[in-house]
């Protein structure tokens, strides 16, 4: 009898598994996410024991749960060797079967997101791919070794994957809304024979055409992402300590998590606004937050303060100080809706930046407007705009505008994002630009 769960951080989109043999009353646990409740909950309803973590490779885009399972829980964690991990693991190679009671685990090495990736094929009925094939994707190559030797070595892996017969069914390590592929579909599940027929990464025969299409990949690289494989790939990692409700920031760096709309009404000077309620919270915040830089949350409650917390430190940022609550939050920002803004293109006093990545800009954008990614604008974004001028963000539906918004306003500019609505607004006055060779 088979024990399988799957359990997915729709902030990351990642996702972790719990693999067991009720009738033998043991499990192990596969990718575990730094926040380990749930996974310990379903195993205590399921009347099952641990007995170890089994890692599909280092992770780059989320903390680990690995070092709190070894560290709280005793754990034994199991790994390839070529992950090089500096903390007490098993080492695990390709065609090992690894017992869990009855049920059978039997690994597949499949390098090419990082060499070390191996997938587990339990009980000959299912296959957790890891972060190789995803459900209408492939992971990207680029993260640990060169693009290039990396889709090689992936093409070969997905050529592997493809050769379990038809009806296995495959539960990947991503879902839609992670970083580490580009068009995964919403779907979290899949079979060999739905994903030989209708995903394109499988329809590749000649490995130099698959890498041209794999290597060249347009998605911004995370500037966490060698933090978190550090993390990862260290010590175990502790569950952080729950940061402190402070009287006031001081000089450290406020994160507001709180709805825009509450930041515009009042908000701290020089507070970033990353909402929590917003898609992919940790990602957004590690794009823009420095490496290091102590930071204070700025939160409506307790509650969201420690949800922000435990999303932040998902992705590696460790250095909450604490947070703040009731604040004298002087100062405030106006934004823009698109009607108004088709009033405005006209004027030269105004500048307006686009904020979406360059790939999405190619498919339409305003005349006029400059491209600065909202990731970029904290590092590069300043120089490029005249300050005397007042400056409107724009984006695709309002969430990185905001954000661009109160990076600008910060660094002391006039500026009013478009917080509701977007490009997709001005579908009679864009501009579409193709590349060469696109």
């Amino acid at each position: 009898m088979l024990l399988f769960r799957q359990f997915v951080n729709d902030d990351l989109g990642c996702a972790a598994y719990l693999v067991g043999d009720p009738e033998a009353g043991v499990a192990v646990v596969v990718d575990p996410p730094l926040a380990i409740e749930e996974l310990l909950e379903a195993a205590d309803e399921a009347g099952v024991r641990l007995e170890r973590v089994l890692e599909t490779h280092t992770h780059a885009d989320h903390v680990s749960g690995h070092g709190r399972l070894a560290l709280e829980h005793g754990l034994p964690v199991a790994i390839h060797p070529l992950a090089e991990a500096q903390f007490e693991h098993q080492a695990i190679a390709d065609a090992d079967v690894i017992g869990v009671g009855g049920v059978t685990v039997r690994v597949l090495h499949t390098p090419g997101h990082r060499p070390e990736h191996c997938s587990f094929v339990v009980d000959e009925r299912i296959v957790l791919t890891g972060d190789s094939l995803f459900v209408g994707d492939a992971a990207r190559p680029d993260l640990a070794v060169a693009a290039r030797e990396g889709a090689e070595q992936l093409h070969a892996s997905l050529s592997r994957l493809s050769e379990l017969p038809p009806d296995v069914e495959v539960f990947p390590g991503h879902v839609a809304g992670s970083l580490c592929g580009g068009n995964m579909s919403t779907d979290r599940s899949s079979t060999i024979a739905r994903e030989r027929e209708t995903n394109p990464s499988l329809a590749f025969r000649d490995v130099q055409e698959f890498v041209l299409v794999s290597a060249s990949v347009s998605a911004p690289k995370p500037p966490t992402t060698a933090r978190v494989v550090a993390l990862n790939k260290g010590p175990w990692v502790a569950r952080p300590a729950e940061p402190p409700e402070l009287a006031a920031p001081g000089e450290r760096t406020v994160l507001d998590v709180r709805d825009f709309h509450e930041h515009a009404a009042g908000h701290l000077p020089g507070a970033i606004n990353v909402p929590l309620s917003g898609g992919s919270f940790g990602t957004k915040a590690g794009f823009v937050l420095e490496a290091g830089e102590p930071v204070v949350l700025h939160a409506s409650s307790a509650e969201q303060a420690a949800e922000a917390a435990n999303r932040l430190w998902a992705v590696g940022i460790l250095e909450l100080e604490g947070y703040v609550l009731e604040q004298p939050a002087t100062e405030t920002i106006g934004s823009v809706r698109p009607e108004e803004l088709k009033a405005l293109l006209e004027q030269p006093e105004v500048q307006v930046v686009d904020v979406r990545e360059t790939t999405e800009r190619d498919s339409g954008y305003l005349p006029g407007s400059r491209n600065i990614p909202y990731r970029l604008i904290r590092k590069l974004g300043c120089g490029a705009l005249e300050r005397e001028r007042a400056v409107i963000t724009i984006c695709e539906g309002g969430a990185r505008a905001t954000n661009a918004a109160s990076l600008l306003q910060r660094e002391g500019f006039d500026v009013r994002p478009v917080a509701e609505g977007g490009i997709q607004d001005f579908a009679d006055d864009v501009v579409a630009f193709r590349r060469c060779g696109a």
